[in-house]
């Protein structure tokens, strides 16, 4: 007897592998890590806890994990419903960088000429239209010309990444810094509020707020409904005569804005000025980020926090067990790794089809099947 191993695509996803999966892909990710850190050495459940705990384990490191969360969050959201669409935005780096940049240009020259209840409104607009305008380069060069988008929004990050350099490098330079690269601090009334005793400031809400935002588009709209059906068919969807080129221009809009937002968020409720730090890769971790949260915004928010805790985590395991940081990146790759191949279970199933190994063998009768000799 033979035994051939079948895949094929479920009719319909299984609600037990969607429970099932993801919880046994974790724990798959976890012993691939732990075989990383036997390794190099450690032991990996003191590794794990130590991180669990430099992460979670008070309320400064609570607070610290938020903070890491919250442009981890708008970055995430505005790449989700990109790739709702098949709108491949690989630029949330670029667009974080113009939105802190917009932000921080209102704070240092437009805060005399503002009234101070109006200066953080100011900063919050200029920073999501500048996001927007960064995302809709590539969005017309993808609607008009048909430009592959990958490429666009990616080479747009260096753009804007060395524009920001440029800047507290240079004309933006505090000349009263004593030599350190950055821009003068920000007035008080540019700085967003944060909860007392912790670093967590308002941008947080902007994230929940943004979150509620997407799901009601997506589940209560039209447009929502346009986007879900160029995802699952973009030729069916201009068959039934929904734009593609208007679609793609509007989500590249609230998905550029939501990314520039993310900077502003790090300029007025961080550092409170244009420094080295803007940039250090929250628009690429938030493509692992929209992937694991499956593009649902409330999914979006929670993988958020807990990527925000595998980096905070991995600065306490280098300051407490002498471990390298990038331990939490291996980690979090291996999560990536091992969720996304999980899904091939929830969307496929594998069958087994057993037969007489004769029949397996046999070639098929000449003339094809029930031909007459």
């Amino acid at each position: 007897m033979m035994i051939p191993l079948k895949v094929e695509k479920r009719l319909a996803p299984s609600r037990t592998a969607g429970f099932l999966v993801p919880f046994i892909s974790l724990l798959l990710a976890l012993v691939f890590g732990g075989v990383i850190l036997l390794v190099a050495g450690a032991n990996p459940l003191t590794t794990y806890k130590a991180m669990f705990l430099g992460a979670f384990g008070s309320k400064y490191s609570l607070s610290e994990t938020m903070v890491k969360a919250i442009p981890l969050m708008l970055c995430g959201l505005g790449v989700s419903i990109a790739f709702r669409m098949l709108f491949w935005n690989i630029g949330a780096e670029g667009q974080l960088a113009v939105g802190g940049i917009a932000a921080a240009g209102v704070a240092l020259f437009w805060a005399d000429g503002l009234p101070e209840a109006l200066l953080l409104p100011t900063m919050f607009v200029a920073s999501f239209v500048a996001g927007a305008l960064w995302g809709l380069v590539p969005a017309l060069l993808k609607a008009f010309i048909r430009v592959n988008e990958i490429i666009t929004t990616l080479m747009m990050n260096y753009i804007a990444i060395l524009w920001v350099e440029y800047l507290f490098y240079g004309p933006w330079k505090d000349p009263a810094g004593y030599g350190f690269p950055g821009t003068a601090q920000f007035p008080e009334a540019a700085w967003l509020p944060r909860l007392p005793g912790t670093r967590v400031h308002l941008g947080l809400t902007f994230g929940i707020v943004a979150a509620v935002f997407i799901w009601l588009v997506m589940g209560r709209t039209k447009w929502g409904y346009e986007i879900r059906v160029i995802g699952e068919n973009p030729r069916a969807a201009s068959y039934a005569g929904i734009s593609l080129m208007r679609n793609i221009i509007l989500v590249m809009i609230l998905s550029g804005g939501l990314a520039g937002l993310a900077g502003m968020a790090e300029v007025s409720g961080i550092s409170h000025r244009l420094q080295k730090g803007l940039t250090v890769g929250y628009g690429y971790t938030a493509i692992i980020v929209a992937w694991l949260g499956k593009l649902n915004p409330w999914g979006v928010l929670l993988v958020a926090i807990l990527l925000a805790g595998l980096l905070v985590g991995g600065d306490q395991i280098q300051i407490t067990m002498q471990l390298p940081a990038a331990v939490a990146l291996i980690l979090q790759g291996a999560i990536l790794f091992f969720m996304l191949g999980g899904e091939l279970f929830t969307r496929y199933r594998l069958r087994l089809e057993w037969m007489p190994a004769e029949q397996a063998l046999s070639p098929p009768p000449i003339g094809g099947r029930g031909s007459e000799p």
